[in-house]
């Protein structure tokens, strides 16, 4: 069969306005959602001492995190016909990023920061007086799983409309 292309988005020379129907899909709350545990993972790595694999894991954060700002900025305008070649396969550029990038690359970090959380949990004993990453390191596991999760979600969502021969992301 001819392929169909997918719906334009709103006009790419207008004025820039939200596209609304965006942040109230599914697709822009886990968006949101992703945006505030990405920064909450990343902040709270980058603001302690960190060594080692921690370089990796606040790489990856920082990595995804910006990507995923870029299609949530682009998607709000409807400005992703700008994109060139990924412009014209919105919903197939959002599942790959979520599904390979997001989910993957916070799983890594998740378990990275869990590692060193269980390697730091001496430090929570009482009466322990030295400077303690245990609670920084268990945290920004927290926030990497749950975001992890919400990668997932979005991937599983964009999937379904994928499935169902929809191209567009709302």
């Amino acid at each position: 069969p001819p392929a169909v292309p997918p719906p334009p988005g709103p006009s790419a020379r207008g004025s820039l306005s939200l596209h609304r129907a965006f942040l109230r899909s599914p697709l822009g709350l886990l968006r949101l959602g992703q945006l505030a545990l990405g920064a909450a993972f990343w902040v709270t790595v980058a603001a302690h001492k960190y060594e080692g694999a921690a370089h990796f894991a606040l790489f990856a954060a920082v990595l995804v995190w910006l990507l995923t700002l870029a299609l949530f900025g682009l998607s709000l305008l409807g400005r992703w016909a700008l994109v060139p070649w990924l412009g014209s396969r919105w919903l197939l550029t959002n599942l790959v990023h979520d599904l390979v990038l997001g989910v993957g690359l916070y799983t890594a970090a998740t378990g990275i920061m869990g590692y060193k959380a269980r390697q730091k949990s001496y430090c929570n004993l009482p009466g322990y007086s030295q400077h303690c990453l245990y609670g920084a390191y268990l945290s920004a596991a927290i926030c990497g799983g749950i975001a992890a999760c919400l990668y997932l979600f979005s991937g599983l969502y964009c999937l379904s409309r994928r499935c169902r021969d929809q191209r567009d992301i709302i």
